[in-house]
């Protein structure tokens, strides 16, 4: 009999759970619902602030009306525009810190961006100053050689712009060529 006795005592032990208090975890979810969305609205207000102070940019240049034949032609992806050689420093004014789908085309007359919903934007010949094969720009990381980016000037500043191909294996051709047109557009300019 004393081998029931325990079980006994433990089932008489036993108590209900505790109650929730939904009144608290609603008050806690609410907070944190707050405190996400301000830290929103402070993002939102950086990243307006930026555009602002980058103000002094001028209006992008639009593409000619008659650019030529084109040489070679991208589809891909825009990752965004930093100051030149400041890969976290992103140019936000005008719209070239928004990433979206691009289609690159060189032609003789220079580089047409064009973005489905965002600005376009072209870069004559003579504003090219380099292109290279990188590993990132202001919030975009890749690997070695991954990011295809196109320094230009545009008024007293020299921009990099990021690009990525949806075929990757493009980049070289695009550096090479680049460069080719750059070195002769320098050399045709020292005559």
């Amino acid at each position: 009999m004393t081998s029931v006795a325990p079980v006994i005592l433990l089932a008489a032990e036993k108590e209900s759970a505790e109650v929730t208090d939904w009144a608290a975890r609603v008050g806690w979810v609410v907070g944190l619902g707050l405190f996400v969305a301000l830290v929103y609205w402070l993002m939102r207000e950086g990243w307006k602030w930026r555009g602002t102070l980058q103000g002094d940019l001028p209006e992008l240049p639009s593409a000619p009306d008659d650019p030529g034949a084109a040489k070679l032609v991208l589809s891909g992806r825009y990752h965004g525009s930093t100051t030149a050689g400041q890969w976290l420093d992103r140019i936000v004014a005008h719209g070239l810190g928004t990433r979206s789908r691009v289609e690159l085309t060189l032609t003789d007359a220079g580089l047409d961006v064009v973005r489905p919903g965002a600005a376009d934007f072209f870069v004559p010949v003579a504003a090219l100053r380099e292109a290279r094969l990188d590993k990132g720009i202001a919030g975009k990381v890749l690997t070695e050689g991954g990011l295809l980016v196109v320094t230009w000037a545009h008024g007293d500043k020299l921009i990099d712009s990021g690009f990525r191909s949806d075929h990757a294996a493009e980049h070289n051709t695009w550096v090479d060529t680049l460069n080719g047109m750059i070195n002769k557009t320098e050399t045709e300019g020292a005559r």
